[in-house]
């Protein structure tokens, strides 16, 4: 699924943890990976050779000890990072973008400047988004739980391949998680006096979107959880990540806009700037 893997770095801790992050996966896959920096020729105060603080840098995220040797390369390039970051992808066949992100408070705008979000917006790639936050042991690291989110579309359950993968790839539990946000469903004035019935019927409607979810994809050996919970997606799934360990989060972004898009779109950037996880993004362009 994955054989070439692009890893943008800056020397941000985000970033630091997204190169560890992008060549265990390399390592779990057998791909090749490029380590990126983008420099853009301007000088910051004592600063005397910004390409050479690149190599630094570039050399810093490959130093990291890992289960696995993937194949490595390392550039340093000038221009527009995500400019450059979307032309790289095109030209070397790019199919994983692993990238680091602010965790609480959104996709950063001084992280690689606003280079995460206009990657999210352009790339018809998944990318791996990684947070700040450490989220897991510092060596060793150990994946143990997935969380596969859907809200019933067809756009959703194209992220479903990539989460069932992951999950046998790395030998994770895979949940399969959606939200139903009554208040919303029901109209802000109507949710304070629904019936239990009404309730009862956006949570069969949730069931079966997890059901439909897992029809599209190979389930064998794969151990599942299975949650329809309630309230607003990112708020929902914040809390039951945070409350079964979840590990990393997959979940589809549709449109030619993909993350500032409405529906799903908007979701995911909800989700971006709420979870304390790495998230997968999987952009849907068709």
């Amino acid at each position: 699924m994955f054989e070439r893997i692009l890893i943008p770095v800056d020397g941000s801790d985000p970033a630091r943890r997204a190169a560890k992050y992008g060549l265990e996966l390399a390592a779990k896959y057998g791909a090749a990976v490029e380590v990126l920096h983008v420099w853009t020729g301007r000088r910051s105060d004592g600063e005397t050779d910004p390409k050479a603080r690149g190599e630094e840098l570039v050399s810093e995220a490959t130093a990291v000890d890992i289960d696995g040797d993937p194949t490595v390369e390392t550039a340093v390039v000038e221009g527009k990072p995500h400019r450059v970051i979307g032309d790289r992808v095109a030209e070397r066949d790019i199919d994983l973008v692993v990238m680091g992100r602010r965790g609480r408070g959104g996709v950063s705008e001084h992280l690689l400047g606003s280079v995460p979000e206009r990657v999210l917006r352009t790339v018809e790639v998944p990318v791996l988004t990684v947070p700040g936050t450490e989220v897991a042991p510092e060596t060793g690291r150990s994946y143990s739980d997935l969380l596969l989110t859907t809200d019933g579309s067809e756009v959703a359950e194209r992220a479903a391949p990539y989460g069932a993968d992951l999950a046998r790839r790395l030998t994770m539990t895979l949940h399969v998680f959606t939200a139903v946000d009554v208040q919303t469903e029901a109209g802000v004035f109507d949710a304070g006096g629904v019936t239990k019935e009404y309730v009862e019927r956006l949570k069969n409607q949730g069931g079966e979107a997890l059901d439909s979810l897992l029809e599209g994809i190979d389930t064998t050996d794969l151990d599942i959880r299975r949650e329809v919970a309630e309230g607003s997606v990112h708020e929902a799934l914040d809390e039951y990540a945070a409350e079964h360990g979840v590990d990393l989060v997959v979940m589809a972004s549709e449109g030619e806009t993909n993350i500032v898009g409405q529906h799903l779109g908007s979701t995911t950037r909800r989700v971006l700037q709420t979870v304390q996880q790495p998230v997968l993004v999987v952009p849907v362009t068709e």
